[in-house]
């Protein structure tokens, strides 16, 4: 099987432009190695009691054929079947050698990371990192109609993130003499489409009312361990995973200073995708709720929240150290070199001096030894070194002053804890 010389790539509507150049300012692409999909399609009733089908079918998947390729040969050898094959909801993710521009790279997955849990050897749970700091950007998604060879609509927001567009492909323009097509330069152009006036309104949309407008979505992340420049995909309909992965996303940007991107903490800990049997609602026919079982895709982020949070405030003391660093580097005077466990810069007016923090936490039943290395831990090295790092030794000691014991424990535990 040859790999295809130019690699897919996703276009992020919506998202982050690439620069300005000559080829315009075009919404940004990243190249994909291949997806990992979320589920399998079987054949229909009718489509499974044709033998020929059956063989085709089984040929396929034992052939690493993508379902997209055995729905053709399917199409080719029994025009008459009319979508001979069906989405079917499973707790693995489906790796086929054909989804990939190179198909050892779906081996390699399943080696690494797939288990055989009585059916079959299958990639079950695997660990993620995403190459952007951005959620929109590693999970981009859209509500899309599709025609029989390209999209029809798709949404877009507005570039404040207000209004949500209605987007179609703009009409090829003519020359003068109305005869030949005016050649494009840098492909079809886009426009908001005219019905409701450019604003996507799923609830007054004929195609989405019909079904033929939904919800799209993908993961794009890099697998550890797995060597490729370029990034994987996982593609999605379901609202649930997509708004439980956003939660997600948030929470850990909000404990990270913002960051997403890369490994979680020191620890290289990364994220994760599974699946998770859940009762997802629906609304049917008659507009009646209706609970049904599914797996759904689920980003896990197993990782110790308090030590992100100690991560966070190790970044906010090196930040200090860092303008005081700046500061020498521009001809500020330094000031007498001591041993760090003598230095004592002269505090302002009022702020606690190390000596003041160091006794007021014996006051708490915390010898200086036990308490150096506890702050050391808490908020880096250089604790003792800025008045901002004293401040905050010192404001959460004065927290404790009614509950020394409990502060001892605290201290103690912590102490325990491999550093």
């Amino acid at each position: 099987m040859t790999a295809p010389s130019v690699l897919p790539a996703v276009t992020l509507h919506g998202g982050p432009s690439a620069p300005a150049s000559v080829l315009g300012r075009s919404p940004a692409r990243i190249p994909t190695a291949g997806k990992i999909r979320a589920g399998i399609k079987v054949l229909t009733k009718r489509a499974a009691a044709e033998p020929r089908a059956c063989e085709i079918y089984e040929r396929g998947l034992r052939d690493g054929h993508s379902f997209d390729r055995i729905e053709q040969a399917l199409a080719e050898a029994l025009p008459q079947l009319k979508n001979p094959l069906v989405p079917r909801n499973v707790p693995w993710f489906t790796v086929r050698a054909q989804d990939f521009g190179n198909p050892a790279l779906a081996r390699e997955l399943l080696d690494a990371f797939g288990e055989d849990r009585g059916e079959g050897r299958h990639l079950y749970r695997f660990p993620v990192v995403f190459p952007s700091d951005h959620w929109q950007t590693v999970m981009p998604h859209e509500l899309a109609a599709w025609g029989s060879h390209d999209k029809r609509f798709w949404s877009e927001y507005s570039a404040d993130g207000r209004v949500r567009h209605c987007m179609c492909h703009a009409p090829v323009p003519v020359d003068a003499q109305g005869r030949r097509a005016v050649r494009l330069f840098g492909g079809r152009k886009t426009m908001m489409r005219e019905t409701n006036g450019g604003v996507c309104e799923p609830e007054a949309c004929r195609e989405y009312q019909q079904r033929e407008c939904n919800l799209t979505g993908r993961f794009l992340f890099f697998v550890p361990g797995i060597r490729s420049l370029s990034a994987f995909e996982l593609h999605t309909n379901s609202f649930y995973a997509m708004n439980a992965a956003i939660q997600k996303f948030e929470t850990v940007a909000f404990l990270r200073g913002g960051r997403i991107s890369g490994f979680l903490d020191g620890q290289r800990t990364p994220f994760y995708l599974s699946k998770r049997l859940m009762e997802v609602s629906h609304i049917d026919e008659q507009g009646r709720a209706v609970r049904v079982p599914q797996w759904i895709i689920e980003l896990e982020a197993p990782v110790d929240v308090s030590a992100l949070l100690r991560d966070r405030e190790d970044d906010e003391t090196a930040i200090v150290q860092a303008h005081a660093a700046c500061g020498v580097l521009e001809g500020e005077p330094a000031g007498p070199v001591m041993p760090v466990d003598e230095a004592e810069p002269a505090p302002a007016p009022g702020e606690p001096t190390l000596d003041k923090v160091v006794a007021l936490a014996g006051g708490l039943g915390v010898g200086r030894a036990d308490f150096e290395v506890y702050a050391v831990r808490r908020w880096g090295p250089g604790w003792k070194l800025n008045q901002r790092g004293r401040r905050r030794a010192w404001d959460e000691l004065d927290r404790h002053r009614n509950d020394a014991a409990g502060y001892a424990d605290k201290v103690a535990a912590a102490l325990r804890e491999a550093p």
